[in-house]
């Protein structure tokens, strides 16, 4: 079967952002701004936000949208676009409209954008660093609840490619699967049976598990937890049969090793989990 590429390269559909964004306000309006209606109604604003550190740029579809639900007459003019790199102190949009609005949907529109720019810029510096292999960076299902395709995008906006997008879209048989179905072969027939169609990968924990699994004729062979000179001897005992991916032990400092070992795949958990959202300020202008 050939590789599936189902990475996000354009933003999810606006109703998906509309619903996100519609939960957020609920979340931090509750009943109202208590504070912002201190501000008489009538006062327009003008404000702009700057990007405190450098950055690759993702999440103006859902800063967009909380205005848009707030007030239609908020108008948002980017000077960047998502996936653009940014150096500190770049700033990324102005502002126009009700200040009312301007006031309430700040926080809400600067999480979305620091969230997301900080999933693609860690994600950028993954793929940085594996720059001259053969190797892709894959994101994982380990996402923030309720925020998976936004993450998601803001992973192939940094250059990653994504990897399944939940259960449904493709068959990963791990170890409890293994056990429970009896063997690997066992597991990728029933696999093949009950899903026909969809890409078939299985982690394997020793050589002889990645032997088994070429054997049963899997689309992707999940090398976990191996150690740098066993990770190269399956990649060539494989020798190109089928996609390779590399999971666990993967930071910063590790991952150039991993790629360079020749596998097609490196899954970092890190890069949508451990998120540190980018810098942001939204100031007002007189």
């Amino acid at each position: 079967m050939a590789e599936q590429d189902n990475s996000l390269l354009v933003p999810p559909p606006d109703e998906l952002i509309r619903e996100s964004v519609k939960l957020a306000l609920i979340e931090d309006m509750g009943g109202g701004d208590v504070t912002a209606a201190l501000v008489p109604e009538d006062t327009i604003g003008h404000a702009h936000v700057v990007c405190r550190e450098p950055a690759v740029v993702c999440g103006t579809d859902w800063f967009d949208a909380v205005f848009m639900q707030l007030d239609a007459r908020v108008t948002v003019a980017w000077h960047v676009q998502d996936g653009d790199r940014v150096e500190a102190d770049t700033r990324l949009c102005a502002l126009r409209g009700p200040a009312r609005a301007l006031l309430t949907g700040e926080r809400t529109a600067l999480n979305f954008l620091q969230l997301l720019s900080g999933t693609a810029s860690i994600t950028q510096r993954y793929v940085d660093a594996v720059a001259g292999t053969n190797a892709r960076i894959l994101d994982t299902r380990k996402t923030i609840p309720g925020l998976r395709v936004a993450q998601k995008y803001a992973v192939a906006c940094g250059g990653g490619k994504n990897h399944r997008m939940g259960l449904y879209d493709a068959v990963l048989i791990k170890e409890n699967h293994i056990h429970a179905a009896g063997s690997i072969a066992m597991a990728v027939t029933a696999a093949r049976a009950l899903a026909p169609g969809l890409l078939v990968e299985v982690e394997t924990e020793t050589l002889e598990q990645v032997d088994e699994a070429l054997a049963a004729g899997v689309d992707v062979i999940m090398l976990d937890n191996f150690a740098l000179d066993t990770m190269r001897d399956a990649v060539e005992r494989v020798g190109g049969k089928v996609k390779l991916e590399a999971s666990g032990n993967v930071n910063l400092q590790t991952v150039r090793g991993i790629a360079e070992t020749g596998v097609d795949f490196i899954s970092v958990g890190a890069i949508t989990k451990d998120v540190a959202a980018i810098d942001l300020s939204m100031r007002f202008e007189s």
